[in-house]
């Protein structure tokens, strides 16, 4: 590895340094600004405050639901029968997913991807239980549609679509209809809910739901846990639990998503109000370990104070899968995270590069190792020129050597006379000193693109390749339970032979470009730099995606080989150096950048004599 690209490596610290500053920076600004805007909203809109609502319905609302309950039978059959009645399940299915709906409350408790197991091959729901739940307080403030009990009827729409329709009588001609429709096959579900005899202008919405713990690596689905959030203006945002627990939006907003790992759920509002006065929040941090995160969000939707209303929402729930979010059109394979925040650029080389050609060839290869492979080639070849570059600039400062050791000890006393000469003998050879670092840097792109790819594609999950059995998480060949200090802090309770190999390949990379190669003596951080870089990424890359170590180790082997073809046939050193030679007979043009680093030498020299003599 020549200084260039030990230089383009240090930046790339440098950037990733400066990623987490600025990104730590931005997410602490966020959310004191948040922190107060929530302050204000709470004082100008005091029953905006979820937990006192919530606390306001259950004491109001006339709902007899346990055995203990002070309504007795003469008056509970004086009541109307919303108020009343035994919970049961209806399911609602297509050839990929299974709903399991509850009539009491009239939502979904249960949701079955038939497509998907967990890690340890049972059957795959993303959320099941009672503390799943989608409720709507009625215009009358009091009641809650989570604690009426609904008859339910299932039948089939005109196109085939299946449908349950639910309906709660609450007498006096008032009543509340909530239908699904859910068509042959597909991951989107259609609501809707009917308000008869109930006038309002506003209808508050909560939604909560429970992700299940589905992946190998708790840890890491937690960590992925995130909501995000389109506005009707078409800007997005994202946050996740582990930084904030809630936060008020601002705008309208279209829809609302959550994800875990490799699946999500969204709520996507299809009038054209869309939701008002949105909270959006979860918890990640629970003792529960077979729960990833618990998602809770409220919505205000605007009513037209008739008396039927309506309220049309769609519901997303299933993979997290690039290509059928975007089949939706309306922007949720943003929930899919190819690159954010400082990084937000990447995402667009991921769209139009990355995820074509992986596309392409899982179209006619079923093994996702060979694809890796052949992705790795590809993405080598198109890269060809700025490593052939690189290479070259290398062999230019090799062939110069000689040269710049005679100008390092002729003015081995004055180091800023020694850069100016240095410099000058760049020009007249036309050796560009940044030859090498910048095809380095150019490369970066495609490095932290395939940082975000490899984790986030559900393509790769359970996935087997050689002795990794899912290639979406870490390959470990050595595992221990219990906590040992330091060690598990850095590597978790593991070690992956994938980041072995990186390593490894990255050590041998270093090693076979040590005499090839012109080292800086006044720097020595420069010499030891890559052999010191790749055991610093191994703590964060032994708990990676087995995709994603495999890549590296595959891109490091076939740099090596590129490598030793370029350099073995394709350059001539000797007649590079004759070129150099010709170019020193050449009258030197200086370009704007020399001059300038000419001027800033010639200013330092002079404040150096000026100091000498005082």
């Amino acid at each position: 590895m020549d200084r260039n690209s030990v230089i383009g490596f240090g930046l790339l610290i440098l950037l990733l340094i400066g990623y987490v500053s600025y990104n730590n920076y931005s997410q602490n600004q966020f959310l004191e600004k948040k922190k107060a805007d929530s302050v204000a909203y709470a004082k100008a809109h005091p029953k905006a405050n979820i937990d006192s609502l919530k606390a306001a319905v259950k004491a109001a609302a006339p709902v007899a639901t346990t055995a203990d309950s002070a309504i007795n039978d003469s008056l509970r059959k004086t009541m109307p029968a919303a108020y009343y009645g035994q919970a049961s399940n209806i399911t609602l299915e297509n050839k990929d997913i299974t709903l399991t709906l509850s009539t009491k409350g009239a939502h979904p408790v249960g949701a079955l991807l038939k497509a998907y197991k967990t890690h340890d091959q049972k059957p795959l729901y993303f959320f099941n239980g009672e503390s799943n739940q989608l409720s709507a307080v009625l215009p009358d403030g009091k009641t809650a549609t989570a604690d009426l009990f609904f008859t339910a009827s299932q039948g089939n729409a005109a196109n085939g679509d299946k449908t349950v329709d639910f309906v709660a009588d609450l007498g006096n001609g008032k009543a509340v209809q909530v239908t699904y429709t859910l068509p042959n096959e597909g991951y989107m579900i259609g609501y809707k809910m009917t308000l008869k005899g109930m006038p309002g202008t506003n209808l508050p919405l909560t939604w909560h739901t429970a992700a299940l713990h589905t992946e190998n690596d708790l840890n890491t689905e937690r960590t992925n846990a995130q909501v995000y959030y389109r506005y009707t203006d078409n800007e997005h945002d994202y946050f996740s639990f582990i930084n904030t627990e809630k936060e008020t939006l601002d705008k309208p907003v279209h829809w609302v998503g959550f994800r875990s790992q490799y699946f999500s759920t969204a709520l996507i509002n299809t009038d054209k109000e869309a939701f008002k006065k949105a909270t959006v929040g979860g918890n990640a941090k629970l003792e529960d370990k077979n729960t990833v995160a618990l998602s809770s969000n409220s919505f205000d939707i605007a009513l037209n104070n008739s008396n039927e209303q309506t309220v049309n929402l769609n519901w997303y729930i299933g993979p997290n899968k690039y290509s059928i979010l975007r089949s939706y059109k309306i922007e949720l394979e943003d929930m899919v995270p190819l690159g954010y925040g400082v990084m937000a650029f990447v995402k667009y080389v991921n769209k139009w590069l990355i995820i074509p050609i992986f596309n392409v060839l899982s179209g006619f290869i079923s093994n996702y190792g060979i694809i890796i492979i052949l992705m790795t080639l590809i993405i080598r070849l198109i890269l060809s020129f700025f490593t052939y570059k690189s290479y070259l600039s290398a062999a230019k400062m090799r062939v110069l050597k000689p040269e710049i050791d005679e100008l390092r000890a002729q003015y081995s006393d004055d180091q800023q006379k020694f850069g100016m000469e240095q410099m000058k003998l760049y020009r007249s050879a036309g050796v560009n000193p940044l030859g090498g670092c910048l095809p380095t840097l150019f490369q970066l792109p495609i490095l932290f693109a395939m940082y975000y790819f490899f984790p986030t594609s559900i393509e790769l999950r359970q996935q087997k390749f050689l002795w990794a059995n899912d290639l979406s998480t870490y390959d470990s060949i050595i595992s221990w339970g219990g906590d040992i200090p330091v060690i598990s802090s850095i590597f978790g309770n593991h070690i992956s032979l994938f980041t072995i190999l990186m390593t490894a390949s990255s050590l041998f990379l270093a090693l076979y470009n040590r005499n090839m190669t012109v080292q800086d003596p006044n720097n020595p951080m420069l010499k030891w730099m890559p052999y010191i870089f790749p055991f610093l990424l191994f703590g964060v890359f032994n708990k990676m995606a087995a995709a994603l170590t495999f890549y590296y180790f595959a891109s490091n082997m076939i740099s090596i080989a590129q490598q030793f073809v370029i350099q073995k046939y394709i350059i001539n050193e000797k007649a590079i150096h004759a070129q150099l030679q010709e170019n020193k007979n050449k009258p030197a043009t200086k370009s704007k950048w020399a001059e300038r680093m000419e001027q800033m030498q010639q200013a330092q020299m002079e404040k150096a004599k000026q100091a000498r003599k005082k």
